[in-house]
């Protein structure tokens, strides 16, 4: 099979600032939400923190020379909020945007494309005197940040996402509280995931002047899907998929929030959704030049009762046994991808779309050759391409791949088990390896995403075979 993916095809890796960076005391930087999180007793698995992490903050220089290497065409990364505005309002942190700047030219001097996103979850903690994302008054305090980093590099990046997983930041930072900032409360979920959207548009509004690129938001999308044939099923799918997907989806791409799933969070909640006032849908709606998509597995859903701990009439239920899982229990469902991009442009036709992120716990470690053989990392990735080709093929406007994640890296309340990376990361040394897959993948963004020019157990050493460990 030739996978019909164009020769500027954004193929590429990403990464976020917090989970890699490390140096938490340098060039003025302001605490982030994360970073009080990380000294609450038991909140991240196994004690760490991202004090060092992958320590590319320091060592951003060999992180762009690596992706070079690797003939990666794009770079997704984000700006630390906490390093730009150190004290959430006012003052803005110049060296910050230097760093940023170095990063950004360095990518565009080798070719690579830089995917900017500009929060991924490290608001600075001063906004906590007001519970974040809760207050409204986050919204102003992020556009003072975006307009702050638009005008240093507006006219350099060409691609731009302001926000990452809203889904996330409401359900795991503000509803269940295993997220920073740590709080979990119905009412200041909904509240701080309407205000990340409307934080969106905003931004939106005050950067568009400010930048050449295009700008969007970068929802994590999981297809609902019943476990059954019935009709509660069907509806517990229909609902799940109105919790997870359309509530984000709609008001970016959409009329505004759906009505049925508003019907759910007001009987969650008890009363009507205040928070969301007149005219704030429209400040939201159609302001995505195109849509990030993270995607990594489906939900499988099932009717139940609502109680205490479940505030929806709906369940998620164990994938079918003969599911392949990751390392962290995740099914791996390719074929859910496929569908979720035809679904997104029969939906929402004629939004350009890009996989932002993508990707697979697998904890293989340095073998006796010094090297490490992810064999489930290459089939994973030649699956999730296929099914893309799939949808290229179908009409999809699919512009990039940015998979998940070049490094090995914190991954935020899980701590430092779970390895997504295509490098590996000797936490203690700092040492890079690059992994079989790494290798891989370098010899299919080659070929364009062409899966038969690149065999599923080829050595793949003649595209980057002068790669190995990285002291």
């Amino acid at each position: 099979m030739t996978a019909p993916f164009p020769p500027d095809f954004l193929w590429g890796a990403a990464t976020s600032a917090y989970q890699i960076e490390g140096s938490l005391d340098a060039d003025g930087r302001g605490p982030s939400v994360w970073d009080e999180f990380c000294r609450r007793p038991g909140a991240i698995e196994g004690g760490g923190d991202a004090a060092i992490a992958v320590d590319s903050y320091r060592r951003w220089r060999d992180d762009v020379e690596l992706l070079a290497e690797l003939g990666m065409r794009a770079y997704r990364f984000s700006i630390g909020w906490s390093r730009v505005v150190p004290d959430g309002r006012g003052r803005i942190e110049q060296r910050a945007l230097d760093h940023y700047e170095r990063i950004v030219d360095a990518l565009l001097e080798r070719g690579i494309a830089p995917v900017v996103t500009l929060n991924h979850w490290d608001m600075p903690e001063a906004l906590m005197d007001r519970r974040g994302w809760v207050d409204r008054s986050s919204v102003d305090a992020f556009v003072h940040y975006a307009e702050s980093v638009a005008r240093r590099l507006g006219d350099r990046v060409p691609w731009w996402i302001t926000q990452n997983e809203p889904w996330i930041i409401q359900l795991l930072g503000y509803q269940l509280g295993i997220h920073a900032p740590g709080i979990a409360d119905l009412g200041a979920a909904v509240a701080a995931g309407h205000h990340v959207l409307l934080a969106h548009g905003a931004a939106y509004d005050a950067m568009k002047p400010l930048v050449t690129g295009r700008i969007g938001a970068a929802p994590n999308l999981l297809p609902c899907v019943p476990a059954s044939d019935s009709p509660a099923d069907r509806d517990a799918a229909w609902g799940s998929d109105g919790y997870v997907n359309r509530w984000f989806l709609d008001p970016l791409l959409g009329e505004g929030y759906p009505d049925d799933m508003r019907a759910h969070w007001e009987r969650a909640i008890g009363g009507p959704l205040e928070v969301i006032r007149d005219g704030d849908e429209a400040a939201i709606r159609g302001r995505s030049d195109f849509l990030g998509v993270n995607y990594y597995t489906r939900r499988v859903m099932q009717a139940a009762e609502v109680g205490p701990e479940r505030p929806f009439p709906w369940q998620v239920v164990r994938a079918p046994e003969e599911s392949r899982l990751s390392d962290e229990g995740t099914e791996i469902v390719p074929d859910a991808l496929r569908e979720l991009l035809l679904r997104l442009h029969r939906e929402y036709p004629g939004v350009p779309i890009m996989i932002t992120e993508n990707g697979l716990v697998s904890n293989e470690t340095p073998q006796h050759d010094g090297l490490v053989h992810d064999v489930r990392r290459i089939r994973y990735l030649r699956q999730h391409i296929a099914a893309m080709a799939d949808a290229v093929a179908a009409g999809v406007p699919l512009v990039g791949y940015t998979h998940w994640s070049l490094f090995d890296n914190f991954e935020w309340s899980l701590g430092y088990r779970p390895r997504f990376g295509l490098v590996y990361v000797d936490y203690p040394t700092g040492t890079r390896i690059v992994k079989d897959s790494a290798r891989h993948y370098a010899a299919l963004v080659a070929a364009d995403g062409d899966l038969s020019a690149v065999p599923e157990h080829a050595a793949a050493e003649s595209a980057v075979d002068s790669l190995g460990a990285f002291g």
